[in-house]
């Protein structure tokens, strides 16, 4: 007798649905609807901005009410061919290279300190960051007083140790590093809160384990912290050489860019070109350049480290 066997069920078919439907989702909708004001304000202040800039450095647009003109490349050709942009650019380079090690090296010895103490470790942690919170015009005003030649608090130290006094903001070549120093000051507390946050990351196993191999507090500093930091320090690195390119406040509030414009750097020029002189196409074209060296820095840093992340 032959018995036939039962056919397989069917394996469940899904709904069919058409593309249309799977396009538009009510949770995609929705998604678009909470996401649409912050495109709209990021396409009028940020991405509208930056194309009429470009636009505007092949005119000679004015603020003083003049009517525009097409200019084509005479702004670009005008900038390679004006010696107070390239001052300014070599002064806010030299700004860059005084300040970026002195906040790294600073940074991390505060971080340092502060990750060491227990009873005053709070104490450390408040003063070393209360001066970033700071607006630019306090200070400002705090080390403009502190530099005064008759009255300023440092050069009554060095009258007192039989010196005179120093003219510190109005002297070529000791206005920059005066303006370094209070830049220090100011913002050296963000360095110190990213170098604190990965020195409490580090496993304290290590440090133990060098105890025990007999490693001295400076060898577990040298072959333990430094190496654990070092992406750490790449990125303030990255983050401090792109502030520095960006400095403005502190040298117009201190110096105005003197003596004889060897402070000011090129964000004062492009402000005095635009506001001042009322040429905001040059201005336009003056702070393209610089938005160009600094993408081709990021980028370079940015590959470097990339490849410092990829070596073992």
């Amino acid at each position: 007798m032959v018995t036939a066997t039962p056919a397989a069920p069917a394996p469940p078919t899904r709904p069919a649905t058409s593309d249309r439907g799977r396009r538009h989702r009510p949770g995609e909708t929705s998604g678009l609807l909470f996401v649409l004001p912050f495109m709209i304000v990021f396409a009028v202040f940020m991405v509208w901005p930056v194309i009429a800039g470009l636009v505007n450095s092949f005119f000679n647009k004015s603020l003083a009410g003049k009517p525009s003109q097409f200019l084509g490349l005479a702004n670009w050709r005008e900038l390679f061919g004006d010696p107070a942009v390239w001052q300014s650019l070599g002064n806010t380079a030299l700004f860059t290279l005084l300040s970026t090690p002195l906040l790294v090296v600073t940074g991390l010895a505060m971080a340092l300190l502060a990750h060491r103490a227990r009873r005053l470790g709070w104490l450390l942690r408040f003063s070393y960051f209360a001066p970033f919170v700071l607006p630019a015009t306090v200070v400002s005003l705090i080390w403009v007083w502190l530099y005064q030649p008759e009255f300023g608090l440092f050069n009554s130290w060095i009258e007192a140790l039989g010196g005179s006094a120093v003219p510190w903001l109005t002297t070529e070549g000791v206005a920059m590093v005066a303006i370094v120093v209070a830049t220090t000051w100011w913002t050296v507390g963000f360095n110190f809160l990213l170098y604190l946050a990965a020195l409490q990351q580090i496993p304290r196993d290590l440090y133990e384990a060098a105890s025990l191999d007999g490693a001295s507090a400076r060898q577990q500093l040298w072959h333990i912290t430094l190496p654990q930091l070092r992406r750490t320090t790449g990125l303030i690195v990255v983050l401090q050489v792109l502030a520095s390119l960006r400095v403005f406040d502190q040298v117009y509030l201190m110096t105005e860019g003197g003596p004889n414009s060897t402070t000011r750097p090129v964000l004062q020029y492009i402000y005095e070109t635009g506001f001042t002189s009322f040429r905001l196409g040059y201005a336009s074209a003056i702070s393209y350049l610089l938005f160009v060296i600094i993408l081709l820095l990021a980028v370079f840093q940015l590959r470097l480290t990339v490849r410092n992340r990829s070596e073992p």
